[in-house]
Formats: C-alpha cells, sequence, structure tokens
C-alpha cells in the first residue's frame, strides 16, 4: 500500500486515507508492532516550527495524519495534494471499532476525571464488546515512572492519550521506549466529545471545513491559539515562493 510522506514544513505526513491508515494500524496492532501515531493540524506543525525538541519527537513517529483542512490546502499550494483530511476524533473512533470487532485491550488516559469517566461508560455502551483494561485523569506529574508501568503491565493493544500537544506527545515516547507493544495516540480533547461536555461542530459546518470557526464563537479564549493559522499559511507561501525560485534556477 502506498504510503508515501508529505512534507509541510519539514513535518512528514503520510498520505493515506483513514480507511488505509486504519487498515494499516490494525495490521500493526495484530503484529504487536509498537505505534507511535500522531494527528497533526497547522497549530501543531507551527508549535514544531518554533521548538525544536518537539519537531525532532515528531520526526521520530510511525505515523502522522493530516487533521486540519489547513494541512491539506498547504499541501495542494505546495504541488504535493494530500489524499484528504483525517480529523483525529474519526481516527480514534475508527480505532475503538476496530479494538471491539477484534478483542483488542484498550487504555485511556487524560482530561479530567469526570470526563474521562464518563467517556469509559460511554464507550462502553457503543461498543459493549469493547475491554477497556484501566483509565487515568491527566492530572498527575507526567514524568512519574510509576504511571508508565502500571499502564505497561496492563498490556493494552491501544492507548489514547489526552494530555494536549506537547505534553502527549512526549508522555507516549517515553511510554513506548517501556512498553512492549501497543498503538498509543494524542487525542486532544477528544474525551471532551466522546463523554459529551462537547459537541462535533455540525455536519454542514464540517464538509464547509469551517469547525475552526465554529469553535473560536463556542470557545471564544480559543483567539490566540487561532492566530496559528494565518502564520501558518505565510509560512506555507515563503516555502511556496522558495520551490519557485529553485525550479526557476533549475
Amino acid at each position: 500500500m502506498d504510503n508515501k510522506k508529505i512534507s509541510i514544513l519539514g513535518i512528514p505526513f503520510d498520505n493515506l486515507t483513514r480507511v488505509e491508515f486504519l487498515t494499516q494500524l490494525l495490521m500493526r496492532m495484530e503484529n504487536q508492532q509498537k505505534t507511535f501515531l500522531v494527528t497533526a493540524n497547522p497549530e501543531i506543525v507551527m508549535y514544531a516550527k518554533e521548538d525544536r525538541a518537539y519537531f525532532d519527537l515528531l520526526l521520530k513517529a510511525d505515523y502522522i495524519a493530516p487533521d486540519g483542512i489547513g494541512v491539506v490546502r498547504a499541501a495542494k499550494k505546495l504541488g504535493t495534494p494530500i489524499k484528504e483530511r483525517v480529523p483525529g476524533f474519526e481516527l480514534m473512533l475508527g480505532l475503538l471499532e476496530l479494538s471491539s470487532m477484534h478483542k483488542k485491550r484498550v487504555y485511556f488516559i487524560g482530561a479530567q476525571e469526570e470526563v474521562i469517566s464518563k467517556a469509559v461508560e460511554n464507550a462502553s455502551k457503543i461498543w459493549p464488546d469493547l475491554e477497556i483494561v484501566g483509565y487515568h485523569h491527566g492530572y498527575f506529574d507526567h514524568s512519574d515512572p510509576e504511571m508508565i508501568e502500571r499502564v505497561r503491565k496492563l498490556e493494552p493493544d491501544l492507548i489514547l492519550v489526552a494530555f494536549g500537544f506537547p505534553r502527549q506527545e512526549n508522555w507516549i515516547h517515553q511510554y513506548l521506549k517501556q512498553a512492549d507493544r501497543g498503538i498509543a495516540i494524542g487525542v486532544g480533547g477528544s474525551f471532551d466529545v466522546l463523554s459529551g461536555k462537547a459537541k462535533r461542530a455540525p455536519k454542514v459546518v464540517q464538509k464547509l471545513h469551517v469547525e475552526w470557526l465554529y469553535r473560536l464563537i463556542k470557545q471564544p479564549s480559543r483567539y490566540k491559539r487561532m492566530l496559528a493559522l494565518p502564520a501558518f499559511m505565510k509560512e506555507i507561501n515563503k516555502q511556496q515562493a522558495q520551490k519557485r525560485v529553485t525550479k526557476h534556477e533549475e
């Protein structure tokens, strides 16, 4: 299966559809291959541009999914189109569905206690056969090796980590150093949606690719984070201009 990497400001995104991602990830689950999966949007790309340690960490990921229409548009603008946007929330739901169907062990970690407990409860209702081996809120010392050992001993095939970036990716990297198996994915605020605390944008908003605007209206405090979007497109325009110059010189 084609698994070409598409570079966006130095971050290598996997050019796969959601179905292709899930097919490959199931295969890795079956083979008990340790897998570091990142879902990255323009905000994450811009953070990595400013933080070298985080940038280097992302380069160690086995897969980076294009979570954000900005990434898809940037790839097209640079002449290296990506097949489709793969939202992290949908990837998480797909992995839970596969885990239920194939009797895989799942661990949830992150968010507030009331959020994660409700998310776990709802997941159990949606997938009654899902084997949830444990869960823990995100309010603990993330550098504590005891928590890593606690999760590792449960031998989960899928670990969903909701600390928000860059903390979730840092924790996953440390966890996978110790673990023998498991697909670990940072899911950001996905437990909020799964628990019912937050709602996804309506389907029409998703189709118009303006979920960012919907979230901004719902949470005006996000405006500082949204400033990453114009900064990201400015960098893409720069990269596009450099490509044109290089092509002309050739």
